[in-house]
């Protein structure tokens, strides 16, 4: 099974979200199948992606981010602006999530200690906190969307108390991924 550790939002970021894409998508005039828009209700800010797995790691995986949200306090993020992964010709648009206090670079940094104290490899890539609102698959279309997203880059969506991280199975399907919650562990109440 695929599985990717992740912390979840509130449903304010993801209806802010929503209107967020329809305006970008209004803004760009991109072709649909240039552009998949990630569903709102399944957006989540990933911690570490880990692919395919068996069972066995998959329980291991959970055990080790439940003694790592045991140790970690509840914090809170701003989700704002938006920015882009890939270039002038954007792949990925995404929405930043600022923190006031570091709790969630804590939390990352934490799990992905763990993680390699268990025998798993280092992320070789830089943590970057942020909630992806769309994969574009055409060049024309990333430039269009770059472009409109820089109107966006200092819009605030709101603010989200992060109690909880989540270890999930991801399904890839034609209609989009499907995620299973394999374990949900309560923050610390530090």
């Amino acid at each position: 099974m695929r599985v990717f550790i992740a912390v979840d939002i509130g449903e304010n970021i993801r209806r802010a979200m929503g209107d967020l894409q329809k305006r970008l998508a209004d803004a760009a005039d991109v072709k649909k199948g240039d552009v998949k828009w990630v569903d709102p209700g399944s957006v989540h800010i990933t911690l570490k992606f880990l692919g395919e797995i068996n069972d066995e790691k998959a329980a291991e995986v959970c055990n080790i981010v439940r003694d790592a949200a045991a140790a970690s306090r509840r914090f809170e993020l701003e989700v704002k602006s938006v920015g882009s992964f890939g270039g002038g010709s954007a792949k990925i648009l995404w929405a930043g999530a600022g923190e006031h206090d570091g709790g969630l670079l804590g939390l990352q940094k934490d799990i992905e200690r763990r993680m390699v104290l268990a025998g798993w490899p280092a992320e070789e890539r830089e943590f970057t906190g942020h909630l992806t609102l769309c994969r574009i698959k055409s060049h024309k279309a990333g430039l269009k969307l770059a472009d409109a997203a820089k109107q966006y880059r200092d819009i605030k969506l709101g603010v989200t108390a992060v109690d909880s991280v989540s270890v999930y199975s991801s399904d890839l399907t034609p209609k989009g991924p499907v995620y299973t919650v394999l374990g949900r562990y309560e923050l610390g109440k530090i």
